[in-house]
């Protein structure tokens, strides 16, 4: 059940990326952040079996997080997120290895590829919200050479991103012309979550 909404209602941030808790400071939101404890992989498998679009498994898994935390956190406001990237018909996961950051962006190289940030709200495991938002990327055409260069710069830091590169950083380098909305880049698309706190009244309207 979901009880009466109010501005002293808590958020949680489900997940433990410093990049999305910027994103909700820097907009003056109060939370506290708490990772969910799922296995990503074993949600998504039976929905890439499916053939579930790239999107919908970004939704999927959003939300996935968000009733986790939600069914530990009673009365409290959970702002699930997941990002996934998708080449073709190809789903892509964050490079274990250097090697597979190379291999990352050889595949990307001179090639269009979307980022698809999904977004839940929860509220005592009742999802009240959710929302999914594209960012099509679409990246030079890259010489081997290149990329080695680009690596030994980035450094372990590709790692910690599904497509190799952080466009605060070195990444911009990588690309000729980007559609979409930053935030949904970043993983949390934030305009229209922040148009849902005010319609919840949890932040000044």
């Amino acid at each position: 059940m979901i009880n009466s909404l109010d501005k002293n209602t808590p958020i949680i941030l489900a997940s433990n990326s410093r990049f999305r808790a910027e994103l909700l400071n820097n907009a003056g939101i109060k939370f506290i952040q708490q990772a969910a404890q799922i296995d990503e992989r074993a949600i998504e498998e039976p929905l890439l079996k499916s053939q579930l679009d790239a999107s919908d498994i970004a939704q999927v898994l959003a939300e996935a997080k968000a009733q986790e935390v939600s069914h530990r956190f009673k009365d409290a406001l959970v702002i699930g997120c997941d990002q996934t990237l998708s080449l073709g018909d190809k789903m892509f996961h964050k490079p274990a290895d250097m090697k597979a950051a190379r291999q990352h962006l050889l595949a990307f190289s001179g090639n269009t590829h979307q980022l698809n940030s999904g977004i839940a709200v929860v509220i005592n495991e009742q999802t009240v919200w959710r929302y999914v938002s594209t960012a099509d990327m679409s990246m030079r055409k890259l010489t081997p050479e290149f990329i080695g260069r680009y690596l030994a710069r980035a450094g372990g830091d590709v790692l910690k991103s599904v497509g190799a590169y952080q466009l605060e950083g070195e990444g911009i380098n990588l690309f000729e012309k980007i559609e979409g909305d930053y935030f949904t880049i970043i993983g949390l698309p934030l305009l229209p979550l922040m148009a849902e706190l005010r319609n919840l009244e949890i932040i000044d309207g």
